[in-house]
C-alpha cells in the first residue's frame, strides 16, 4: 500500500516536471543577440566624499541624469544634472567629479579608436553656478582635472594641452606630436592593448606639475588594414604595430612645470627602462613614481623622481624568472609608504613597504590568490581586497589589518563577489552572482559585511531565464597530465546516461585566464545551453597556464605557448571520450582569439581525438602578434625560434583530418587578419579542405548590426552538420 502511494506521488511529480519543461522555451540565437538576457547594472557608480551618498548615471530616451542616492536608505537625494536642461549636450556617456566635487567632467559623442581609447566631446559643468563649458571645440582624449579642479589637461593630435577653467585660456605644452611618429601623453597601440592604459600623463597634488610619457614610434614598422566601407574605392587604416622581435616605441619621461613653463626630461638610463608601463605621483607633491621594465618584462624597477632637481632613486625592484605582471595596485599612504602586490611567495599577495622601499610586512599569505585590491582605510588601518580563499572558481571580499591579523570575510554567498566601497569605508556595494543567480547588488557594512539592504536583484531577468530550458552547469575537476584541472559540464536537460552524446569543448587557455568560474551567464553560456538542448554535452576545462592556481601552474607555459595547453585539452578529451555517455567518434572544440589558436592546434595535432574545430580570430603564429604580450611569455623570435614555430598551427596543417571552420574580421587591429590569411595559404598548399568566413570591416570582437547573429548561426550550422 505504501509502495503504491509512493509510486503515485513519484508519477505526479515527474508529470509536473514534464509539464513545466514543456512550458519552458528553448533558447534561440535571436533571443541571445537581441538582448533578451541583458542584466541591469549600476551604471557609472561614484562614491561621494561624504561617504554617505553615491551617484549613478541613469539614461532614458529623453536624455541622461546624474542622480545622488543615500547609501543607507537607498532614496534618491537629488539630481545634480539633467541633460534635458542642457541643449548642447546629447547623451552623457560617462562623468567624473573634480576632487572637491564642485565640477563634473562630462563625456559625450565618444568615437572608439581601439579597445580602450576614444575621441570625444567633453564639457565641464559647474555644480554651483550651473554653468556648462566645452573643454575643446575639437574631439579630444583623456581629459583630467587637477586636484583643485581649476584646470584640465588633455590630449589632441598627439600633443598635450592644458585648459585654465577660470580664464578659459588653452595652453599647448607639446608641439612635436605627429601621427605614426610622436605621441605625447597618450599611449601607443601596443601599450594601450597590453599594458591596459591610455592616459600617460598625471597631475601632482598641487596641480603645478604634469608628468607625461612621450612615445617615439618612428622605428616601428607600419601596419595597414583595408577598410571597404560603402565607397567605390576602399581606404586604409595605417598605424604602428610592433610585432614580436621588432622595434617598439622609444619612450621617455617628462615633467612640465606650470610655474616656469619648462619641461624637464628625466634620465632613466641607469634603470630597466625599455618600457614605462606606469607613472603616478606620490602623496609628496614633488615626488613622482614610475614603474620601469626591461624588454623581457622579467624585472620591474619602481623609482621615485624628485621633481625639484630631477634626481631619481630605485625604491623597489621586482624580479621573476618568467615575467612580472603590471597592475594598478600601487597605492601610496599618507606617510608615502606604499602597498604593492607580488607573486614572489608563489601566490599573488599584498605587501607594504616604507617610502625608502624597506619591507614593512607581507599582509596576506596562503595558497590562494589576491585577485583585486580595493584600498586602505587610513582611519582603521584595514586593507580591503578580493581573493580566491574560498576556492579558485569563486571570489570573496575580505578586510584585514596591515599586520595581517583580524581578517574578516565580508561576503557571505559562495560565487563571485566584488565590492565598491564608500569614500570613508563605512559601506560597500557588493555585486554577487553565481551560475544560478544574476547580478545582485546589495549595500553592506564595511566593518563586518552585514547586509543593510538590497539595491537591485535582477529578479525580472531571473524570472525570464527560468522560462527557458536551462541545464545545470556542473563544476568538477579532471585529472590529466598530473594536474587536477577545473572543469564545468553542461548536459542536455533530458540527459540519459544510457545514451551517447557528442562532446563539444570550449576553452580560451591564455596565460593567467579563467573560463571555469562560478558566475552568471555570458552570451557564450546561453549559446552552450542552446547546444546542450540540441543534444550536445558541452565542456570547458582550464588547463595549465591559466590563472588563480599559483605562479608555477600559470607560468609553466613560459617560452612554449600552445604546448602544454594543447596537451591538456587533448588528454582531457580522450579521458572524457571514455565516459559511456560520450560518443568518442564525435568530439569538437572551439575558441576565440587565443582560444582559436588552441582549437586549431587541437584539431591539427589531435586528429585521432577531435573530429571538428571552430577557430574565431585566431593567432596562427606568435611571430604575427605584438611585442609586449608575446615577448612577456615567449621572449623574442630571435631568441626562441623553436618555441614560436613548433607550437604554431601553421606548422601542423598537414595533420588536418577533421572539419575546420576559420573565421576572422578584416579590420582586426589586435589579432590581424594576416594570421588567418597565412594559415589559409598553408592549408591550401597542403591540399586541405576547410570552411572559412571573413567579416568585412569588423574588429577583433566581430560585432555590429546583424553580425553576431550571423556568425553564431554559421557556427551552429557547422556544428550540426559536422558533429
Amino acid at each position: 500500500m505504501k509502495k503504491t502511494a509512493y509510486t503515485s506521488l513519484l508519477l505526479l511529480f515527474l508529470a509536473a516536471v514534464s509539464t513545466l519543461t514543456a512550458q519552458q522555451k528553448n533558447i534561440t540565437l535571436e533571443a541571445i543577440w537581441d538582448g533578451e538576457f541583458r542584466a541591469e547594472r549600476l551604471d557609472v557608480l561614484r562614491s561621494l566624499d561624504n561617504g554617505k551618498e553615491y551617484s549613478v548615471l541613469n539614461r532614458s530616451k529623453n536624455g541622461s541624469t546624474i542622480d545622488v542616492y543615500d547609501y543607507k536608505s537607498g532614496k534618491k537625494v537629488r539630481t545634480i544634472l539633467n541633460s534635458s536642461n542642457l541643449p548642447e549636450v546629447e547623451q552623457i556617456i560617462s562623468y567624473e567629479f573634480s576632487n572637491d566635487e564642485s565640477k563634473l567632467l562630462l563625456a559625450t559623442k565618444l568615437k572608439q579608436i581601439y579597445r580602450r581609447s576614444s575621441l570625444g566631446t567633453y564639457y565641464v559643468y559647474d555644480l554651483d553656478s550651473k554653468k556648462l563649458d566645452i573643454v575643446s571645440e575639437d574631439q579630444i582624449q583623456e581629459p583630467n582635472f587637477t586636484k583643485d579642479g581649476s584646470k584640465v589637461a588633455y590630449g589632441k593630435d598627439n600633443n598635450l594641452f592644458i585648459k585654465n577653467l577660470k580664464t578659459g585660456e588653452i595652453l599647448q605644452i607639446t608641439s612635436d606630436g605627429k601621427k605614426n611618429n610622436i605621441i605625447n601623453g597618450i599611449t601607443d597601440w601596443v601599450y594601450e592593448e597590453e599594458f591596459a592604459f591610455v592616459r600617460a600623463f598625471d597631475w601632482n597634488k598641487t596641480g603645478d606639475k604634469l608628468a607625461y610619457i612621450k612615445f617615439d614610434e618612428t622605428e616601428i614598422p607600419t601596419f595597414s588594414m583595408d577598410i571597404y566601407g560603402q565607397e567605390l574605392y576602399p581606404t586604409q587604416d595605417v598605424f604602428k604595430y610592433p610585432k614580436a622581435g621588432e622595434p617598439n616605441s622609444k619612450v621617455s619621461l617628462h615633467i612640465y612645470n606650470l610655474n616656469t613653463g619648462a619641461t624637464e626630461t628625466i634620465d632613466l638610463k641607469n634603470y630597466n627602462s625599455y618600457y614605462i608601463p606606469r607613472i603616478k605621483w606620490t602623496e609628496e607633491e614633488n615626488v613622482l613614481s614610475a614603474q620601469l621594465a626591461n624588454r623581457h618584462q622579467s624585472t620591474v624597477d619602481l623609482i621615485f623622481v624628485n621633481a625639484l632637481d630631477n634626481s631619481t632613486k630605485l625604491i623597489h625592484q621586482e624580479k621573476d624568472d618568467a615575467y612580472v605582471d603590471i597592475t594598478d595596485n600601487l597605492t601610496f599612504l599618507n606617510d608615502n609608504s606604499f602597498i604593492w602586490t607580488s607573486e614572489k611567495s608563489g601566490w599573488n599577495h599584498i605587501y607594504q613597504y616604507d617610502k625608502t622601499g624597506k619591507l614593512i610586512n607581507q599582509i596576506t599569505n596562503g595558497d590562494w590568490e589576491v585577485t583585486n585590491y580595493y584600498g586602505f582605510d587610513q582611519n582603521t588601518g584595514r586593507i580591503y581586497y578580493q581573493s580566491t580563499e574560498n576556492g579558485s572558481i569563486n571570489r570573496d571580499v575580505y578586510s584585514v589589518l596591515r599586520s595581517g591579523k583580524n581578517k574578516v570575510r565580508l561576503s557571505d554567498k559562495t560565487g563571485t563577489n566584488s565590492a565598491a566601497f564608500s569614500a570613508d569605508y563605512t559601506y560597500f556595494i557588493n555585486t554577487f552572482h553565481d551560475t544560478e543567480t544574476p547580478y545582485l547588488f546589495t549595500l553592506n557594512r564595511a566593518k563586518n559585511g552585514k547586509l543593510i539592504r538590497v539595491i537591485q536583484d535582477n529578479k525580472a531577468l531571473k524570472s525570464k531565464v527560468d522560462g527557458y530550458v536551462i541545464s545545470e552547469k556542473e563544476f568538477s575537476t579532471i585529472s590529466v597530465n598530473g594536474n587536477d584541472l577545473n572543469m564545468y559540464t553542461i548536459k542536455p536537460n533530458d540527459f540519459d546516461p544510457n545514451k551517447q552524446y557528442p562532446l563539444f569543448m570550449y576553452q580560451y587557455s591564455g596565460p593567467g585566464s579563467q573560463n571555469v568560474s562560478n558566475s552568471w551567464n555570458s552570451s557564450n553560456d546561453y549559446w552552450h545551453q542552446m547546444l546542450a538542448q540540441e543534444g550536445y554535452v558541452v565542456v570547458c576545462i582550464d588547463g595549465r597556464g591559466t590563472g588563480l592556481k599559483g605562479r608555477e601552474f600559470k607560468k609553466i607555459t613560459q617560452k612554449e605557448l600552445g604546448k602544454y595547453e594543447v596537451e591538456d585539452q587533448i588528454a582531457a578529451a580522450k579521458k572524457l571520450s571514455k565516459q559511456p555517455y560520450i560518443d568518442a567518434s564525435r568530439t569538437g572544440i572551439w575558441g576565440w582569439s587565443y582560444g582559436g589558436f588552441m582549437s586549431s592546434n587541437c584539431l591539427f595535432q589531435g586528429a585521432d581525438t577531435f573530429e571538428m574545430a571552430i577557430a574565431v580570430a585566431p593567432v596562427t603564429s606568435w611571430r604575427f602578434y605584438d611585442t609586449i604580450y608575446t615577448e612577456r611569455y615567449m621572449t623574442t623570435p630571435q631568441e626562441n625560434a623553436s618555441g614560436y614555430d613548433e607550437n604554431s598551427p601553421i606548422s601542423h596543417v598537414d595533420k588536418l583530418e577533421g572539419d575546420y571552420l576559420l573565421v576572422h574580421g578584416s579590420a582586426d587591429d589586435n589579432v590581424n587578419v594576416q594570421n588567418t590569411m597565412r594559415l589559409v595559404e598553408a592549408l591550401v598548399q597542403a591540399n586541405k579542405q576547410f570552411d572559412w568566413a571573413i567579416y568585412p570591416d569588423k574588429n577583433h570582437g566581430i560585432y555590429g548590426g546583424n553580425t553576431r547573429l550571423h556568425l553564431y548561426t554559421k557556427m551552429t550550422n557547422f556544428i550540426k552538420e559536422n558533429l
